[in-house]
């Protein structure tokens, strides 16, 4: 899955704080995300992280997910 530093994840499962929508800040073995609504920034394994994304945004545009 191509992600890079700087897209948006729509997830399928949301924040405690209501939000369903992150920014990534560091791809590779783990991938460091932020949630876009309380700021909370998350450290997470590649592997739940892909499984997990709903729709990927980059720069406003959908990018599609294989």
């Amino acid at each position: 899955m191509d992600v890079r530093v700087g897209d948006t994840i729509l997830a399928r499962k949301q924040h405690p704080c209501g939000s369903k929508s992150f920014s990534v800040l560091r791809v590779g073995m783990d991938f460091r995300i932020k949630c876009d609504v309380c700021g909370r920034e998350v450290m997470l394994p590649r592997a739940k992280i892909e499984k997990n994304i709903k729709k990927l945004m980059r720069d406003g545009e959908e990018v599609p997910i294989r």
